[in-house]
Formats: structure tokens, sequence, C-alpha cells
């Protein structure tokens, strides 16, 4: 019992020590963020952004009909954070025996389907404690079937304004370093030299360069990023885009570098402001060719009340 207390004394004197300063930044009180914007019952946050005037609004930037993709091909060679898994296993199920000999091929995939590849996060994918977006309780809401609110299949097709934030342009750089904090400067300062201003609804998305090691250096890639930090967040969110992306595993700065926090940006869009992240995304030709807007269009997969999907936007100009 005596060097169980004297364990628990040291502990407790470590996480003192450690939490003797006040994080740089807190999840607002319910009281303070909920009800939404929205409404009080409103799961849809960013997406209600969701009308014809985005879809027309979007389709005037379309001048060459080119396509640029934004994903990254789902296989082996991925980058994956923790336990995430993709594998995929062949079925050579027949060879029919009529006279034309068709045969035919399949696949098993055994995967998180939610959180893998170029990957779009719902809002039952981050909490505060037990509270997720709109204060919405997650043991009142999840079962073994999936969650009964907030299940990425309510999102549907998204058609926007897209717009690039080259900050690695704007620093000069290919790549931004290993764990760089992306400022509001810095998102202004990019904006500027772009010629571009950011409206409501827009799909804002955040060239780092960090996607150059996504399938070459994995462990590097997953390890730490570059990232908009806690004040570049919240003025974003200010600005009620539709959803947040970055061509990085969490879209934010990682590790973050107040070290109490943890991903507190996840909490600031999906939690505190009801806004989409969209990671791992494939930017290199979208910078490479200039293109600051665009229309944006993507659909996640309709998995019955997951917390996020697999996706493939594309970029169209």
């Amino acid at each position: 019992m005596k060097a169980f207390t004297l364990g628990a004394a040291i502990a407790l004197a470590f996480s003192t020590a450690a939490y003797a300063q006040a994080p740089t930044w807190t999840v607002p009180s319910e009281s303070q963020r909920c009800p939404s914007k929205w409404g009080a019952a409103d799961e849809r946050g960013s997406a209600n952004h969701q009308k014809p005037a985005a879809v027309l609004n979007a389709a005037k930037l379309i001048k060459t009909g080119e396509v640029i993709e934004l994903a990254h091909v789902l296989g082996p060679s991925m980058a994956f954070f923790g336990t995430r898994r993709f594998d995929m296993h062949t079925k050579r199920t027949f060879m029919n025996q009529f006279s034309n000999m068709r045969g035919s091929n399949e696949e098993i995939i055994i995967t998180e389907l939610g959180q893998v590849g170029t990957q779009f996060d719902g809002f039952a994918h981050q909490t505060h404690l037990n509270s997720w977006y709109n204060c919405q309780k997650v043991d009142e809401n999840a079962d073994r079937s999936g969650f009964k609110k907030f299940g990425i299949h309510n999102v549907g097709t998204l058609f926007t304004r897209g717009v690039l934030i080259d900050v690695a342009g704007f620093k000069g750089v290919d790549i931004l370093g290993d764990n760089y904090e992306i400022t509001v400067e810095d998102l202004e300062g990019a904006l500027k030299k772009q010629n571009l201003t950011l409206q409501p609804g827009d799909a804002v998305i955040i060239h780092t360069g960090w996607g150059k090691l996504y399938g070459k250096d994995n462990p590097r890639y997953v390890k730490s990023c570059p990232g908009i930090g806690v004040p570049a967040a919240l003025w974003l969110a200010a600005k009620d885009p539709m959803l947040l992306g970055a061509d990085n595993w969490p879209v934010e700065v990682a590790p973050n570098p107040d070290k109490q926090l943890s991903l507190p940006v996840h909490q600031i869009a999906l939690v505190v402001n009801g806004i989409h992240l969209l990671e791992n995304l494939k930017l290199d030709e979208l910078a490479q060719k200039g293109v600051g807007e665009f229309a944006f269009v993507m659909q996640p997969l309709k998995i019955q009340g997951g917390s996020g999907s697999t996706v493939s936007p594309i970029a169209v100009r």
C-alpha cells in the first residue's frame, strides 16, 4: 500500500507540474457553443451551405473543363495513422461454362473505410468528453451498428467554390517544416499573393507540401506535420467555410506547440463550429499549375451511421 501511495504521489506531482500553466486554448462551455447557429436540432453544420446558389457560383469557375484529382490511391502504400489498415484480397470467383466463357473477378477489402486514405471527417468523429457538435451526447446516440446522429451517409454531395491557399508557395519552399505552425499572417499573405478572398461556404484547402511524403516516407509523414494552429483555425472558422482541408493527415499542426493540447483544431472545427475536415489531400498538381480557385466536387460514401468516409474529391476549372 505504501508503494502505491508513493507512486500515486509521484504521478500527481508530475501531473501538477505538467499542467501548472493554463493551456493556450480550451473548449468553450456548452452554454457558449450551443445551440449551433443552424439551430438546436441541426446535424448538417457547415453542409447547410450546400444550396443551389453554391453550385451555380462554383460552376462559374469552370472555364476549360479540366479535372484535377485530389485523392491518393487506396492501396498498401498509403500512410496509416495508428492501427488503421487497408487489406485487399482478390477473388477469382468462377469461369462461366456457357459458350461465351464469361469469367468473373471480385475482391474482399478489410479496412476502416471512414478513416483511411484521403478522408472526410464527420461530426461523429470527434468529441469534447461525451459531447458532439451541437452538444448532442455520444452515449445516447451510439450503438453497435453505427451512430444514430451525424452519420456520414447524411452529408450528400458537396459542390462549391474551392480555394487553394498555397502556404508552401507563399513561404518559397516545396515543403513546410516538420512541425511548422501556419499562422493567420501566413494565410493572409498567401491569399493576398494569390489575389484571392474567402467567401462563406468555400471549401478551403491548404497546401503545405507535406503530401510529397505520402507513400514515399510514411513514418515521417505520420510522425508530425506542418499545419494550421489554433489562432489560424479560429480565423478560418470565422470565415464560415463548408470545409477545411490540407495535404497532411490532421489538417492542423502536429504535435501542437502547446504540449497540453491534443489536436485542438479537430475540436474547433468539428465540435465547436460544425465545420467538416478533409485530410490527406493530393495537392501537388493544383499548386504546380497555380490553380487558386475552382469548382470543388465531392461525395462521401453513404456509410450508415459512419463517423467519416474515404473520398475522391476533384477540382474542375
